[in-house]
């Protein structure tokens, strides 16, 4: 399989995700506020994809040893720079959850509840039984228990497909468009998720998207089996994604039933 027609049958679910019904329903900060409580754990999670990455394509053990390939190797290290220790608005060292936390807080959103779930979460080997105890929805609960599946697995190439499909391309732009016109200060009540944003939209442009179809490519190579499971997995993130999306367009919709109630 080629990666053309890897996209290609991926087409129909990316599709889906990019013409969600709740995009529409993003219409204010608090709807934003709603959002990022429950997708914080797709930003967290990236982090763990990650990280296994860098620990099956890079070398982080001892002796040191070339990594297999030099060029995939320097895509995640960069990644990993740039995702763990970013600089925020300020000039300061912190990774892009902390800082996804600090846009959250900026918006008058729960961080301590997702702060504490995930520092519940000990052990990758038992995490699924940990994560099924946890107080998220079931929608949340499958995604990231889709997630440490797949890292559980060992198989880089089953990481590398989770890890590069299923990104939510649209979410920067409309965010912004949302806070610019929330009022005549909007921009500059929320520096913090206005930087946040920018910054992931200058990251994830044209060189990361590209490289990581690449990291792809040399991990699948001609193995047929390799690349067959890379769409299975592949259609499951999406899936995962589209769920999620799903549980988060219904919270937007009780909210809003629930402001109209109240009047």
């Amino acid at each position: 399989m080629k990666i053309e027609n890897l996209e290609q049958e991926l087409q129909p679910l990316r599709e889906q995700l990019k013409n969600h019904p709740l995009y529409a329903q993003l219409e204010s900060v608090d709807d934003i506020k709603i959002f990022m409580e429950s997708h914080v754990y797709a930003v967290w999670d990236f982090m763990s994809l990650l990280k296994a990455l860098q620990q099956h394509l890079t070398c982080v053990g001892l002796p040191w040893h070339p990594a297999n390939d030099t060029s995939v190797a320097r895509f995640i290290n960069e990644i990993v720079l740039e995702e763990e220790s970013d600089f925020n608005e300020n000039g300061k060292a912190k990774s892009h959850f902390e800082m996804y936390l600090d846009a959250m807080e900026e918006v008058q959103g729960d961080t301590q509840k997702v702060e504490a779930i995930i520092s519940s979460f000990t052990d990758v080997k038992t995490i699924s039984t940990q994560i099924e105890a946890a107080q998220l929805n079931q929608a949340e609960k499958n995604f990231l228990e889709f997630t440490f599946d797949v890292i559980n697995s060992q198989q880089p190439h089953l990481i590398a497909a989770a890890f590069t499909f299923g990104r939510e391309d649209l979410i920067p732009d409309m965010f912004l468009g949302i806070i610019e016109q929330s009022g005549e200060n909007g921009p500059s009540n929320y520096k913090k998720l206005e930087y946040y944003l920018k910054r992931h939209i200058e990251l994830d442009g044209d060189e990361h998207g590209p490289l990581a179809l690449r990291m792809i490519k040399a991990l699948c190579g001609s193995d047929k089996q390799k690349w067959d499971d890379v769409l299975k997995y592949s259609k499951q993130a999406l899936q995962y994604r589209i769920e999620l999306w799903d549980s988060i367009a219904e919270k937007l919709k009780e909210n809003k039933g629930n402001l109209v109630n109240a009047l």
